[in-house]
């Protein structure tokens, strides 16, 4: 996998041409000129990284598993076209992956999909909650049924603002629509049922490691550094570079993720947080 200079959006013409699309409402933009930052087939702080590569070192059972999230994303089985549309909708402001090109987008839905239609569940379930195919049937109607009231619009029919704020109702433990369904399905279990299972399955798949730096399964080979963050022989060194979020973001205006190197474009690793430990 190619290694992409992070720092190149004030100068990279496809960032331009982005300010004049619709896409560029949904992208991060460099901080200090607001351009926005191209999608890229591996974003996040550690570029080059590709943590497959290592898969020779891995036994033929772990290989398996980590290479059939690539290569054999399941059918869609349990919701219906309509469900599927909107709950993808919900994953994409949940979780956004606006800054991955379409090729290194992660399947989020399929793999909910599936847990859903072969009822694998954790094991325990709140005794205030319907099982977990009622969970989600429940949420999604939810959803749009506050999106009705709020924008008299379906949730697919409006803008990404305007779903941040219908799901920011339901984070915040305030729908104002559909009182009957909360009161078959507490809103604050639902929220947290809803995030977990996307960042499961999000950082679950080899393209979020290498977005996190992270040296995949450690079995059999085991790591060899275990003290002062040092990356391992085969992971990179922490590259960071400042970003904000979309403008339009409800997130505009909170405490930002980026963190801007003292010249621009030099490549720096914060003390004691290279490589994945």
């Amino acid at each position: 996998m190619a290694a992409h200079d992070p720092m190149d959006a004030a100068t990279n013409p496809e960032a331009r041409r982005l300010r004049a699309t619709p896409q560029r409402a949904l992208l991060p933009v460099e901080p200090t000129t607001g351009i926005p930052q191209p999608p890229r087939a591996q974003p996040g702080y550690y570029p080059g990284y590709n943590v497959l590569s290592q898969q020779e070192f891995w036994d033929e059972a772990t290989r398996t598993e980590v290479l059939d999230r690539v290569n054999h994303v399941p059918p869609i089985r349990f919701f219906t076209p309509e469900e599927a549309a909107l709950m993808q909708a919900v994953i994409d402001r949940v979780l956004p992956q606006d800054d991955r090109d379409d090729a290194h987008k992660i399947p989020i839905l399929p793999y909910l999909d599936e847990r859903l239609y072969t009822k694998r569940i954790d094991g325990y379930r709140y005794e205030n909650m319907p099982p977990e195919d009622e969970v989600f049937r429940l949420g999604l109607q939810a959803i749009d049924a506050i999106a009705g009231h709020m924008h008299e619009k379906p949730f697919m029919a409006v803008g990404p603002r305007e779903q941040d704020e219908v799901l920011k109702t339901i984070h915040d433990g305030h729908p104002p629509a559909a009182e009957e369904i909360w009161r078959r399905l507490p809103v604050k279990h639902f929220w947290a049922m809803l995030v977990q299972d996307i960042v499961h399955v999000y950082y679950a798949h080899p393209y979020a490691w290498d977005e996190i730096g992270f040296g995949g399964p450690a079995y059999p080979r085991g790591y060899m550094r275990q003290e002062r963050g040092e990356p391992e022989p085969w992971e990179v060194k922490e590259q960071r570079y400042a970003w904000a979020p979309p403008p339009t973001a409800l997130s505009v205006g909170a405490t930002s993720n980026g963190w801007a190197p003292t010249h621009p474009g030099e490549d720096q690793a914060s003390g004691g947080e290279g490589g994945t430990h």
